[in-house]
């Protein structure tokens, strides 16, 4: 146990002072990951109901899950949804992060607060000022309303991502750029881009999961053929006992998992010289 006593950081705190905080963050993390460990061996259960641990192991619901089309069309507009918004949201987020790091106006910082408040405000109110707008806009149970409700959401994320990149990237490159005759534009795609690409591929993937894994917006706007998987996986919850909402629930949290890790693995890149 002599790695108690070794340093856990540069201020010489030993692991052995930071024990309490290990065993917290082990206690909250398990917290957070036991219900997916719940989730998926229920996914592989033949019964008619959410069974655990399961008696008889099958993969019956998630051959209803393929060959359901409802839940195909749910999956296919949450697809298109997510991957437009990806669109939309990135450089929407990377063009206000970059306009508001180089412009050094005093009040750009009261700028970037106002633009993240999505993020602050509780989703339940903007849902509820979402329907209201759209409905008087004709944008409700629509892919363009569920598109812009979602590039709401996704991009402060985007513009933090982007705004942590831009901090410890020098922009008197791009500066030098300009002086020798390009344009702010071109020195943008041609200097500055380049060395963010990493940073943009990332917060591109975390609008991708925002709009992808959103329920509460998505119950307020979609509705008919442009109701999104997660509302589907609600109604079933809600109005009956549908064991194919936790297959559909592992493939999900599979699908963010390999998400999150390409992120990680982008994030962990050295960026180029």
């Amino acid at each position: 146990m002599s790695w108690l006593n070794k340093a856990a950081s540069d201020t010489q705190i030993t692991h052995r002072s930071r024990l309490w905080l290990y065993c917290l963050a082990t206690v909250i993390m398990l917290l957070l990951v036991i219900p997916t460990f719940i989730v998926i061996p229920m996914s592989f259960s033949d019964s008619q109901y959410l069974e655990f641990p399961p008696k008889v192991w099958s993969l019956r619901w998630y051959e209803e899950y393929i060959g359901s089309a409802k839940w195909m069309r749910a999956t296919a507009t949450s697809l298109k949804i997510a991957v437009l918004t990806m669109l939309v949201a990135t450089p929407l987020g990377t063009m206000a992060a970059y306009a508001l790091f180089v412009s050094g106006h005093r009040a750009a910082r009261a700028v970037f607060v106002l633009l993240i408040t999505p993020m602050i405000v509780p989703v339940i109110l903007i849902a509820i000022g979402t329907f209201y707008a759209f409905g008087k806009m004709g944008l409700n149970n629509s892919i363009t309303g569920l598109v812009l409700a979602h590039t709401a959401l996704a991009t402060p994320l985007v513009m933090i991502v982007i705004t942590a990149a831009l901090r410890s990237y020098d922009l008197d490159q791009e500066r030098v750029a300009r002086s020798l005759g390009a344009t702010r534009l071109q020195a943008f795609f041609v200097i500055t881009l380049p060395q963010i690409k990493f940073s943009v591929i990332t917060s591109a993937l975390l609008a991708f999961l925002t709009s992808f894994d959103e329920v509460i917006v998505s119950i307020f706007v979609s509705g008919g053929k442009t109701a999104t998987l997660t509302k589907h996986m609600f109604s079933a919850l809600r109005d009956y006992i549908d064991p194919t909402i936790a297959a559909i629930s592992t493939i999900m949290v599979l699908i963010s998992t390999i998400l999150l890790l390409v992120t990680q693995r982008i994030g962990s890149r050295k960026k180029p010289d």
